[in-house]
């Protein structure tokens, strides 16, 4: 599967249920190429990478929201 790294504006317009989702689908993507780079097959590692760094977007995203829903 070809990853494409998100921009924070892709992320601005999504809900919370959404964000939840796609941190779930990035994790089993995660697991996925680490166990393809255990095993030899992954061919280009840089994806890892992109996934990780997609991973710390959302969760960004995510604690933004729960800080200005605790703070209204």
């Amino acid at each position: 599967m070809m990853v494409k790294m998100m921009k924070a504006d892709e992320l601005k317009g999504k809900s919370a249920d959404e964000l939840k989702k796609m941190l779930l689908d990035l994790r089993k993507e995660q697991l996925n190429l680490r166990f393809q780079k255990n095993s030899g097959q992954l061919g280009n590692t840089s994806q890892v990478r992109k996934v990780r760094r997609d991973i710390a977007r959302i969760k960004t995203f995510l604690n933004e929201a729960a800080q200005k829903n605790k703070a209204a």
